[in-house]
């Protein structure tokens, strides 16, 4: 017995301290100090402290780790040793000046570093007696849906544990009262009576934008089967005729989508704010626009010149409908084959410029160990590799031949037609004239890719569609709405003006459009 004690009571004291200075290692590794000595980011360290998790009602402070891990017994040791491990590789491996903080903070990458275990565990009263309907509707939408996969309680509360400027989570009803454009009001639209391209001039507002005038031709529409990253939705190669149109030179701005917002709001604005004329006027009340968005539509990144998104396609065929009303010529979406075709504006490469998509493409093994030279398509397209993670204004890349901007990357845009993946195929034997897709179909084509893909995907024949219910996911409204995507930020669109009797083209009238 004896020496059993002799054995077993220094193991047992051993085993002690190690309990102890274990709890000890984890409550020292654990405070707030502790984690900001690695994550030295000050963007980082300011949004925290600025953040309603710093400064509470209560006075209580919280800490890093009860969001950025899961409570205890909830896998929170093997979360913090895998973490600390990663953060520590970074540390020592990396620059922390190099991170992109504004990229970091997006919600698809939030989600993987809060635990929403976490959120439910200080937040166990989703429905306290302060909370407002629209809140209640919000956490009603929650709980009914709360194992739907990327639902997560950051999707409506992203600025809880990091400050963000501007951010707005609910119903956003000072949205779009200010106008970057200048002050000057036009009175009248241009007048268009030959096939040239112009400037046009939204009347009752300070704002306008560039048509550019695209000849008819003849292309191959789609890409052949030995191009890089092709998708079987890009065949077969179909021979296409294509008649004159005109394309804006960029996509629809924000200065632009608000003036349309502005004037036709569902409940009706009555004042001027910052060049807007915000007076709904009897020549455009037959349209009633959106109503107000749910959150941030531009996400915090800037308005003005930079590309519109966040509305559905419902909104962009609405505005097509008031700008043709208010300008008195035929606006609307491109088809996909008018789009593909002013993409490429006469080349049947990847891109309207030399570059192997191969090269282009920066992920993998292969890319990091070559040294791939992307000044070309920088100079081109917004994409992931220059973007960063967000959209970015027009005069940041060049023309294609036909003098249109950002017709790859920044972002995706609507075309008319109904998405399927052998539309392609459907099309009857011989030369398209015009073609505008499928008949009938439950989503729509996008084209160009956005500043989330990479080379691969921006290349001119790559396809993709709108993705309704994806799109809708946060949306807590019922029913949801259908002027705002509440989880798409990267799509917009660009209209075109059909080369008609309204725009000088007399003959056009008795001209059949489409086989």
């Amino acid at each position: 017995m004896k020496r059993f004690f002799l054995w077993f009571l220094p193991g047992l004291l051993a085993g002690a301290l190690v309990i102890m200075g274990s709890n000890k290692v984890l409550e020292k590794t654990s405070t707030n100090d502790y984690c900001v000595s690695c994550h030295i980011h000050p963007d980082a360290d300011n949004g925290w402290k600025r953040s309603v998790h710093y400064e509470t009602a209560s006075g209580y402070r919280v800490a890093c780790v009860e969001c950025h891990l899961p409570p205890k017994g909830d896998g929170y040791l093997w979360a913090k040793a895998t973490t600390g491990l990663r953060d520590l590789w970074s540390f020592y491996t990396k620059d922390s000046a190099s991170f992109d903080w504004n990229a970091k903070s997006r919600l698809e990458h939030a989600r993987g570093h809060v635990f929403e275990s976490s959120c439910i565990k200080c937040h166990e009263n989703l429905f306290p007696i302060t909370l407002t309907k629209e809140g209640e509707d919000a956490h009603l939408y929650y709980r009914q849906t709360e194992k739907t996969p990327d639902l997560h309680c950051i999707n409506c509360h992203l600025n809880a544990g990091h400050y963000i400027e501007g951010y707005t989570h609910g119903s956003n009803t000072t949205f779009g009262t200010v106008s970057s454009a200048p002050k000057e009001i036009f009175t009248e639209a241009t007048e268009v009576r030959s096939f040239e391209s112009y400037t046009e001039k939204i009347p009752d507002s300070p704002v306008s934008f560039r048509m550019i005038a695209i000849p008819g031709g003849s292309f191959r529409m789609g890409s052949p089967v030995d191009e890089p990253f092709r998708k079987a939705d890009e065949g077969p190669l179909r021979e296409v005729e294509i008649s004159p149109f005109f394309m804006a030179e960029i996509e629809v701005t924000w200065d632009e989508y608000l003036t349309f917002y502005a004037q036709t709001a569902a409940e009706g604005r009555t004042t001027d704010t910052e060049g807007l004329r915000t007076q709904k006027s009897p020549e455009t009340d037959a349209i009633s626009g959106a109503t107000p968005p749910y959150g941030q539509p531009d996400q915090g990144w800037g308005l003005g010149t930079r590309p519109a998104i966040s509305f559905t396609y419902h909104a962009a065929e609405t505005y097509c409908k008031w700008l043709s009303m208010v300008t008195g010529k035929t606006y609307r979406l491109p088809t996909e084959a008018e789009w593909e075709y002013a993409c490429r504006g006469g080349t049947s490469t990847p891109y309207f410029f030399a570059g192997d998509p191969e090269k282009f493409q920066k992920t993998g093994f292969k890319a990091r160990i070559s040294k791939n030279d992307t000044a070309v398509i920088n100079s081109y397209v917004i994409y992931r590799e220059n973007s960063p993670a967000r959209t970015q204004p027009p005069d940041l890349v060049r023309a294609n031949p036909f003098g249109l901007k950002n017709m790859l990357g920044n972002v995706a845009e609507f075309c008319s037609d109904w998405y399927q993946s052998d539309a392609y195929s459907q099309y009857p034997e011989g030369t398209l004239r015009n073609p505008a897709g499928p008949e009938t179909g439950e989503e729509h084509v996008i084209r160009g890719g956005s500043f989330l893909d990479m080379a691969g995907q921006v290349r001119s024949a790559s396809r993709s569609y709108t993705r309704t219910e994806e799109w809708l996911k946060t949306d807590p409204q019922i029913p949801k709405s259908i002027w705002w995507y509440s989880d798409c930020f990267h799509t917009g669109f660009r209209v075109v003006c059909e080369f008609d009797e309204k725009t000088g083209n007399q003959e056009a009238a008795s001209q059949v459009k489409i086989d």
